[in-house]
């Protein structure tokens, strides 16, 4: 029987990975061992939710763990739980909500696994208060090629637990992750969508409403020109104090197959991205909703993916340090407002201070810009311009995310990367590792 080929989220690069199942933690040092004896090495796949290529074994040989998702320990008193790597957020979610508890920190989708979101140390809309998944971490087991099981902490392993955090499956398989849960008193949300006229309007609100809500994000409209540069919609939000503690579950509707071209192109972009923009009605109401649209806006639809072709599609998330911010923010903006492509998906956010106990996470003190561009070949001169930017402001690149960076970019932005090289598992190694390390 023909295997079905995996592939990372942006369905670029088209690297198809052959995948090896896992049904049993006990089988997996037998299944890696093989693997790296006949391949030279493997990596960890989940829900294939990565963007680019770190999701993609150098050999397109991976071990597929999203059969591991059961869940091991939970003290509902202290809000702590314990589950194996395989199990997806919306997993959680379903089980915690009725006990009174939600996730500490969540990407935008729901479909991650714990091992996925450890490795990339995901951050949310709650990075000013809540800092990134990791911090909420409180130990992991980690099965190294060698066949040693290692419990990593703070305390315990604490060299392989920082390198971990944010390392892109590269110290070894996480087995299983005990994190801690944020308590609440409803599932419901009360969320306030701001529309603003420009960059200068969402530095304001930003300043204004980031430190008074748990949770702030802004989708903007980057094909806006001149005064209209970078407007958007502003969206708050808190926990609700009183509702249902039930999940939001459902079936969603979903595209059947990958369109022979991208959907998201220059007749259709404007359109959509004014008819978002309008959506959002003038003045300030807080309205009350369901966390899942509010945190999962794209998951209402499955394998969107599709929608941008066969080719797929890239993202580009960058942080640019909070004094260059504005600055560094306005030139991007015009940069790709300027180009002759375009993003519907355009995201900004404020990450705050909070430290990461990851060697090599993503945020930092500032502004997250993050867009979605159909692939094509002139997405290549637009990103290398918008890389030597970030080079000049201190900002940098999302390797989750990315596709483009290059070897020399990669070493200045993280130059703890020589660390995490020391204490790879030499079983393991993925597309992403080998083209910013040679």
């Amino acid at each position: 029987m023909k295997t079905e080929l995996l592939y990372s989220w942006g369905l670029f690069p088209p690297f198809g990975q052959t995948p090896h199942p896992v049904f049993w933690r006990k089988d997996l040092n037998d299944t890696m061992a093989k693997l790296v004896r006949d391949h030279g090495s493997t990596l960890a796949f989940g829900n294939g939710l990565s963007y680019g290529d770190s999701c993609l074994a150098l050999s397109d040989q991976v071990l597929h763990l999203r059969h591991l998702k059961r869940f091991i320990f939970a003290d509902w008193e202290r809000g702590v739980l314990r589950a194996e790597a395989g199990v997806s957020l919306e997993e959680v979610l379903a089980l915690s909500i009725p006990n009174g508890w939600f996730l500490p920190v969540t990407p935008g989708t729901r479909h991650v696994t714990l091992g996925g979101a450890l490795a990339n140390d995901v951050h949310g809309k709650n990075h000013h208060v809540g800092g990134t998944f990791g911090c909420h971490v409180k130990r992991f087991c980690l099965l190294r090629s060698d066949g040693s099981e290692l419990i990593c902490s703070v305390d315990e392993n604490a060299a392989l637990f920082r390198a971990t955090i944010g390392g892109l499956g590269l110290t070894g398989i996480i087995l299983w992750v005990e994190f801690s849960l944020l308590a609440i008193a409803s599932r419901d949300m009360n969320v306030l969508n701001l529309r603003f006229g420009g960059l200068d309007e969402f530095f304001a609100l930003s300043s204004e409403l980031d430190h008074i809500h748990e949770y702030t994000v802004s989708w903007i409209d980057c094909l806006a020109k001149g005064r209209n540069l970078g407007r958007g919609i502003f969206m708050a939000g808190n926990h609700a104090k009183e509702g249902p503690l039930l999940p939001d579950t459902g079936a969603r509707p979903g595209i059947p197959f990958t369109f022979p071209f991208s959907a998201v192109n220059n007749l259709t972009l404007p359109w959509m991205n004014r008819l978002y923009y309008q959506m959002a009605s003038p003045g300030r109401k807080y309205i009350s909703q369901s966390y899942a649209p509010f945190f999962y806006p794209l998951d209402s639809i499955a394998e969107w993916n599709r929608c941008y072709g066969k080719k797929g599609f890239q993202q580009y998330q960058c942080v640019i340090p909070e004094k260059e911010a504005e600055h560094g923010i306005r030139k991007l903006l015009a940069m790709i407002s300027g180009s002759a492509t375009g993003s519907f998906l355009a995201v900004l956010k404020r990450c705050g201070n909070i430290p990461s106990p990851g060697l090599m996470s993503f945020p930092l003190p500032g502004i997250t810009l993050a867009l979605d561009f159909p692939r094509r070949d002139l997405n290549d001169d637009l990103f290398k311009k918008m890389d030597a930017l970030l080079r000049e402001t201190g900002g940098r690149l999302y390797p989750a995310k990315d596709t483009v960076m290059s070897a020399s970019d990669f070493k200045h932005f993280y130059p703890q990367w020589e660390e995490l090289e020391a204490l790879r598992d030499s079983g393991l190694c993925s597309r992403f590792w080998k083209r910013v390390i040679s």
